[in-house]
């Protein structure tokens, strides 16, 4: 059966806020509030649910962070039409402030640019309505699965590369004390190479570490997040190369210091055009012939 339709109303009360689950009467595996008034998906997903023993609130409405937080959580769903205007600021903001939470758009009638817009925020996946129920769960279940093993990460402390120490149970790097401020895409991508320092990872395998599924092929996020990461790296610590590329294959971390980098390589002629045509020139350039010469 696929869920979603045009049915569109309030489940239970009109308060922001709406529970509907049997707490007690099964071994609970995770906790998950949806964040939608589509009353036809709400009917089909709750069943599914409740069969698989989650806990589950519906939420008619924006919760702030804290009040998320109080829930502990392992996933929100969340269809940004019924927050309007806002519906931006909350996700980034609950992305922000609750980077242990798996967040999942689901909502209907969305543009690439919207999509993108979402993921880019901080938003786990993004499911498009009508969608089965079966698909929806699977996608919570892989989204915990991979915040589990994030969370298993924390507990073996900061790790200190180059200038950079990166500290996974604040999902954040710092250099000099100095935080980089990388969104929470961007820290996952980070560890994950940091965690195979030395490595080449294919950029499927990267997509997969850090998405939770398969890449698209043509899909370029990896290589925009990579030069996001470069970007702020360069700016705080310009005295270090922390990520190589492999063309054609993927990306590498491995810290290298410039300076030494340089010293290897010795001094090295001036690129450009301009450097190109110098060189020419004095392939070109005829011997001058003395003046006594041009005399005789």
């Amino acid at each position: 059966m696929v869920c979603g339709s045009d049915e569109r109303g309030r489940v239970g009360g009109t308060g922001p806020r709406l529970a509907a689950t049997p707490m007690s009467a099964q071994v609970v595996t995770l906790r998950v509030a949806v964040i939608d008034d589509d009353s036809g998906f709400l009917r089909v997903l709750a069943k599914r649910l409740e069969g698989a023993g989650y806990q589950y609130r519906i939420l008619s409405g924006p919760v702030p962070a804290d009040e998320l937080a109080a829930m502990k959580l392992n996933a929100l769903l969340v269809d940004p039409s019924l927050l309007g205007p806002l519906a931006w600021e909350f996700l980034e903001r609950v992305c922000g402030m609750l980077p242990g939470l798996g967040v999942i758009v689901c909502t209907q009638g969305a543009t690439v640019a919207q999509r993108v817009r979402g993921l880019r925020l901080g938003a786990d996946d993004w499911i498009s309505k009508p969608c089965h129920p079966e698909e929806v769960m699977a996608r919570i279940e892989a989204i915990v699965r991979r915040h589990r093993r994030g969370q298993t990460r924390e507990d073996l402390g900061p790790l200190v590369a180059g200038e950079l120490e990166i500290m996974p149970d604040r999902f954040q790097a710092y250099v000099g004390g100095e935080s980089l401020e990388f969104t929470r895409r961007e820290f996952e991508l980070l560890d994950v190479l940091a965690q195979h320092a030395g490595k080449v990872l294919e950029r499927d395998e990267i997509y997969r570490r850090v998405w939770g599924y398969s890449m698209i092929h043509g899909d370029r996020s990896v290589d925009v997040f990579v030069r996001k990461l470069r970007s702020k790296l360069q700016r705080r610590s310009p005295g270090w190369d922390y990520i190589h590329t492999h063309f054609g294959i993927g990306y590498r971390f491995d810290p290298q210091p410039l300076e030494r980098a340089r010293r290897r390589g010795g001094a090295r002629r001036p690129r450009g055009r301009g450097a190109q045509t110098r060189n020419f020139l004095e392939k070109r350039s005829p011997p001058r012939r003395s003046s006594q010469t041009l005399r005789s």
